[in-house]
């Protein structure tokens, strides 16, 4: 036997009796020292199964996939990885797990039992490893990086979550209609909107909840215990992270920031709303016409629009609306109210996303980029058009005559050539125009700005399709003298 590959155990001397009772003290038991680290054990078997963790030897091998393990107990588990054996049930629920450390931690959500407190801010946690990532939140700790972009996480599972917004990779797929998520909250979501399934019930109502979260926010409608209270304003909330994100309405801060266009945000759950976008993810469908959406609430509101129920009336000219933000919105039409102001030039704005798609042209930042072609866009929306130029989709048809467009707006401007609608009305002579593009050239009219002339004569003209057609006249008639071109084109 080599004694420098030999561990060696330590005795320590002390009396022990022949029922161990783990309740004594150290003192008063059989102490075994590991020599390679501070660890004890009160019997051979125990530091035996220890020593093989800092030893390279690992006699038992997954026939699988060939992984080695030092203990025969840590084969046994390893296996289930392949066969998908979970022989530890839940008493209470019934869910079943692979191993009994899964199904203990399980038991909490049960019991509700939270053993691990943070010492900074006593909140508690039923796991370590969540004690750990929250205590980064105190330290600012973010020791997970993006090798694409650079953005950092205080956990693994986000830098996991947030290297799919690079790869586009979706890995979790509804069993259902086939739709995939890169998110498995996502698809959570997503397969309620097929099961309508609320298995969290409230015991002092009855109502249900299709989430437990959800069902221990209802309970405190009925406890009324508000133990957190604002400083500033006095308002009170259940719950410290409440009050955490109400102190930020004060303070202005956002700390939660997209990696992806650095948009900021006061509230986690508007960042994770908006990566939405840039993902592309609509966990949410309409059953009536297949459209989706993003958020719960966008489905809601466009379901109304098939109800044909519009409940917000504008009290100042009496328009009605399916939803309270589409009133909102209206209302800054009578009030010109512009409370989002750039910080480079005086522009406002009514709204905020109007206000963000400015600001990129103070950068020149085109975040959407097609596939195809590699044109870039500020707008996914624009992007959205422009694919279409490619697949020649046209989606938006006309019901009076038939003609389809590949842009909405193409279809608008098209209905006012059958219902003679001209909204735009030049304020110098009143004429009125069905298309804005025909007013700005109108307007040109009445500003002596004719910024296109003729090298060869001079005339000036204010549109370059003029000057284009005058040019002709030079190709055909190059000797003809300045009265000539004035008589072509009819100029007195």
């Amino acid at each position: 036997m080599e004694a420098s590959n030999e561990l060696v155990i330590r005795k320590e001397t002390c009396v022990i009796s022949k029922n161990f009772d783990p309740l004594k003290k150290a003192s008063e038991l059989k102490v075994l020292k590991c020599s390679k680290c501070p660890k004890t054990f009160p019997s051979s078997n125990q530091l035996n199964r220890h020593v093989k963790t800092h030893t390279t030897v690992k006699p038992f091998q997954c026939e699988m996939c060939g992984s080695k393990f030092s203990r025969r107990n840590q084969l046994v588990s390893h296996v289930r990885s392949h066969t998908g054996d979970k022989p530890f049930p839940c008493d209470i629920c019934g869910l079943r797990f692979a191993y009994l450390s899964y199904r203990k931690r399980h038991m909490r959500t049960h019991t509700d039992e939270k053993p691990y407190q943070c010492q900074s801010c006593g909140l508690r946690f039923a796991q370590t490893s969540i004690l750990k990532s929250h205590m980064r939140t105190h330290t600012g700790e973010k020791p997970y990086g993006c090798e694409t972009c650079g953005a950092k996480f205080t956990q693994k599972s986000n830098l996991k979550k947030h290297t799919r917004t690079h790869t586009g990779e979706k890995p979790f797929s509804c069993n259902i209609c086939a739709v995939h998520f890169s998110q498995s909250s996502s698809l959570k979501c997503h397969i309620l909107t097929h099961t309508i399934e609320k298995p969290f019930s409230c015991d002092l109502c009855g109502l249900k909840f299709a989430r437990s979260s959800e069902r221990n926010s209802h309970l405190q409608i009925h406890t009324g215990d508000r133990m957190f209270g604002c400083e500033t304003c006095s308002a009170k909330f259940s719950k410290s992270s409440q009050l955490e994100s109400h102190v930020r309405t004060h303070t202005g801060e956002k700390p939660f920031r997209c990696s992806i266009c650095k948009a900021e945000f006061s509230q986690n759950s508007n960042l994770r709303r908006h990566m939405q976008n840039h993902m592309g993810e609509k966990p949410y469908s309409c059953e009536v016409c297949g459209a989706r959406f993003s958020r719960r609430l966008n489905l809601k509101i466009h379901t109304q629009t098939h109800s044909g129920v519009k409940p917000f009336k504008c009290e100042l000219c009496e328009a009605k609306f399916s939803g309270s933000y589409h009133l909102k919105r209206h209302m800054q039409i009578h009030t010109g109210e512009k409370p989002y102001s750039c910080r480079i030039c005086p522009l406002k704005f009514a709204e905020n996303s109007s206000l963000r798609l400015h600001m990129q042209r103070h950068t020149g930042e085109k975040l959407f980029h097609c596939h195809i072609c590699g044109s870039r866009f500020s707008r996914s929306s624009t992007l959205k058009s422009h694919l279409r130029t490619h697949t020649g989709e046209k989606p938006f048809h006309c019901e009076k005559c038939g003609s389809r467009f590949s842009d909405k707006s193409y279809l608008r401007n098209h209905m006012r050539t059958h219902s003679g609608d001209k909204p735009f009305n030049c304020e110098t002579c009143g004429v009125k125009f069905s298309q804005s593009s025909s007013l700005k050239r109108h307007i040109q009219t009445h500003v002596d700005e004719q910024k296109f002339y003729c090298e060869i004569c001079e005339l000036k003209f204010y549109e370059s399709t003029e000057l284009q057609d005058h040019m002709s006249t030079h190709i055909t008639l190059s000797c003809l003298t300045q009265d000539s071109c004035n008589e072509i084109l009819n100029v007195d």
